[in-house]
Order: structure tokens, then C-alpha cells, then sequence
């Protein structure tokens, strides 16, 4: 059911079984996908791509210009993936030069009045708790979860699998399958709950857990633990997983215990 009271373009494609609400916005340009439901008074920008099965709730903004001063109009989008739901308040730009896209993955939770800054790449599976903050060019792996008024530094990196604590100030990147806290923001263990309810073996975990007991724990610093790490760990995907992301990871991670 679309109401007669949404302002919807006529440049719009609205998909099949597709609900919009008195008082949301459409602009030209957009496409929303089958069996969406757009809420009273949230406002879809041009250059936006909503994929099926979505709901957006009241007062979300998504793809609006974004805040980056070096933006010159160039041609730019937003993507939002299937059975996504962003509610009240969220806000998402539009990307840059930089990626040309700011997206948000399959499956996603953006809670209330959480910020999504331009070229923002965010995986699949992710939850983002009230009052997320995330600044431009930053990428959130799959099945990551941030917990409420967490703020993240641009161009970070939250690897797959980690999980956020609430009210942290992410500086550095943060390397798959981990917790992280405090302030400073640090490790503070492996997400081993998060990995069994996602249905990791035990040995997995297990290994993962040498891994970083080796990177976090026992005092090396990143390159000898990196090194410790090779000879002393059999070599697996989840091996070669972490240690590629730091690798990476020019401006470094966050910190051990």
C-alpha cells in the first residue's frame, strides 16, 4: 500500500508489494526493491538503491549529500542491501571520490540515530546499536557487532566477527573474531560466544584463541608476533585471515593487554 500522502517522484522505481507510508519522501532516482516498507516521514535521497525486504522507519535520511568538503557533486550512491532495517533517525551518506558508494549489506540492523559517513563499505550481518557514530571510509566486515554510542575514526577497519563494547572510541582497527573495550580501546578476548552461536568448531575457536593469545598477551610486539605466530601455528585460513588484516593495516590495530 503506498499512500496518497508520501511525496514519491515519478523518476522513482518502487518494486512489487512495496509499502510507503503518509509523509516519506522518494526522490528521482531511486529504486526500492519488493516488499520494502518505508515509514512516515523518512526521506530516500537520489542515487539510492534499497534492496528487497527492507524497512526503513521514521526520520531515517538516507543517501543524502554527503559532509565531506572535497566533494564536488561527482556522480556518487548509496546501496542498501536485502532485509536491511534502518530505523529512526539513521542517517546514511552518499559516497565520494574516494569509493563512489557507501553501502550497507544483507541482513543488517542500523538502530536509532546511528550515523553512516560516506564510503562507509558495511558488511553483511551487522548490527550497529543507537547512536553509532561512523565517520567516512571506514569498512565494517560481516557479522560485526557495535554496541551503542560507539564512535569510529575514519578509514578504520572492524574485521569480521568482532564485537564492540558500548561507548568506545574506535581509533585503530580492530582484527577479526576479537572483543574489544576500555579506553584506550583493547582486546579483551576472543568472540568465542559470537563464534559458537555462528556454529564455529571448537578447534577453530581454539586456534584463534592461541593466535591472539600470542599477538595480545605475551608482550611481542606486532612484528615479532606476526613472526611467532607463522612458526608456531599451524597454517589455516583463519591463520592467514589475521594475519592479512594486520598486515594491512598501515595505521595499525588496537591494543593488547
Amino acid at each position: 500500500m503506498i499512500s496518497n500522502l508520501a511525496n514519491i517522484s515519478s523518476k522513482a522505481n518502487i518494486g512489487k508489494n512495496v509499502t510507503i507510508d503518509a509523509f516519506a519522501s522518494i526522490h528521482q532516482d531511486v529504486e526500492i526493491g519488493d516488499n520494502c516498507h518505508i515509514h512516515s516521514n523518512a526521506v530516500i535521497y537520489p542515487d539510492t538503491i534499497i534492496g528487497k525486504d527492507c524497512k526503513i522507519f521514521p526520520g531515517a535520511v538516507i543517501g543524502i549529500v554527503n559532509q565531506d568538503l572535497k566533494y564536488n557533486g561527482e556522480k556518487s550512491n548509496t546501496v542498501i542491501g536485502n532485509n536491511t532495517t534502518i530505523r529512526e533517525y539513521a542517517t546514511i551518506h552518499k559516497g565520494t571520490a574516494d569509493r563512489m558508494t557507501t553501502k550497507v549489506g544483507n541482513n543488517c540492523l542500523i538502530m536509532c540515530y546511528t550515523h553512516v559517513g560516506h564510503d562507509c563499505a558495511i558488511g553483511n550481518n551487522v548490527i550497529i546499536a543507537n547512536n553509532g557514530s561512523l565517520a567516512g571510509h571506514i569498512t565494517v566486515q560481516d557479522f560485526v557487532i557495535i554496541e551503542g554510542v560507539v564512535s569510529a575514526q575514519q578509514f578504520v577497519t572492524i574485521g569480521a566477527h568482532s564485537f564492540v563494547a558500548g561507548a568506545s572510541l574506535v581509533r585503530k582497527s580492530i582484527p577479526p573474531y576479537i572483543r574489544v573495550a576500555r579506553e584506550p580501546l583493547q582486546f579483551i578476548g576472543v568472540n568465542t560466544i559470537g563464534l559458537s552461536r555462528r556454529g564455529f568448531d571448537k578447534e577453530i575457536i581454539k586456534q584463534i584463541e592461541d593466535i591472539y593469545r600470542i599477538i595480545f598477551v605475551r608482550g611481542h610486539n606486532i612484528s615479532n608476533a606476526i613472526d611467532v605466530v607463522e612458526n608456531e601455528i599451524p597454517d589455516s585460513t583463519y591463520r592467514n585471515e589475521i594475519l592479512d588484516f594486520i598486515k594491512n593495516q598501515k595505521e595499525g590495530i588496537v591494543k593488547g593487554i
